[in-house]
């Protein structure tokens, strides 16, 4: 399966071919869903048929492989026919707050020094857990930093190493509960130009001003040595 996403977050649909559709769900020859993973929800939307009918995505979700895209089709939906053409389309407006948030948490990765325990990119908040042993923090002092690094206007691009670059800097590694995906000869990263590198196949914006303005909600101890950072889009009262 192409994975469009990986190439180009910005697409908002494509053609394709159904390869697959049982009561899983459907599988296309290429894809601009991406699936859920590393914090990430899948994607929504559409199948649009040849005929003007369409087939509502109510999700995406990895198949047998990291290359494998399950697009799960509302309840009661009819399958398409192995072989039909399609036109797969995303909700744009979903999407973009999800990609708008998961650079932000890779900003808050840069602010914040410490091995990340878990998080999670949500339509317009999102939150890290960081590992902070006897450590306090400030949510007005975190959220101006965020702020001064999204009005910065710092690149946003992936680039890739190889699966041996990445053994010989395990330091890029942030997250201690899930490690990057290897063993496929190469890595995915995700590099906020002089801001941050670590792995991620996450969808992005290009430019860190397109985040928008943020605000740190709420910190929160979860247990001795968990501090749980919730962030939101400034205004929308996230919690």
């Amino acid at each position: 399966m192409e994975l469009l996403f990986r190439q180009d977050a910005y697409l908002k649909d494509c053609t394709a071919t159904v390869i697959g559709a049982d009561e899983t769900g459907i599988r296309l020859d290429r894809t601009v869903f991406y699936p859920t993973g590393g914090g990430q929800p899948g994607d929504t939307g559409r199948l649009r048929l040849d005929g003007g009918a369409a087939i509502e995505i109510i999700d995406a979700v990895k198949g047998s492989s990291h290359e494998d895209v399950v697009h799960v089709p509302k309840p009661g939906s009819p399958l398409p026919a192995i072989g039909a053409r399609v036109t797969a389309e995303i909700d744009w407006d979903r999407r973009h707050r999800l990609m708008r948030m998961h650079s932000c948490l890779h900003l808050l990765c840069a602010v914040i020094k410490g091995d990340v325990t878990g998080g999670q990119v949500s339509d317009g908040k999102g939150r890290l857990d960081f590992n902070l042993p006897e450590q306090s923090l400030d949510k007005e002092a975190i959220t101006s930093a965020l702020n001064r690094l999204i009005a910065e206007d710092h690149p946003v691009q992936p680039r890739w190493i190889t699966d041996e670059e990445l053994a010989a800097q395990p330091d890029l590694v942030r997250t201690m509960s899930v490690k990057p995906p290897s063993g496929g000869g190469q890595v995915r990263l995700l590099d906020i130009v002089g801001v941050d590198l670590q792995p991620c196949g996450g969808t992005h914006v290009a430019r860190t001003s397109e985040i928008g303005r943020v605000e740190v909600v709420k910190i929160e101890n979860k247990g001795k040595m968990n501090r749980r950072v919730n962030i939101a889009f400034a205004g929308s009262g996230g919690q």
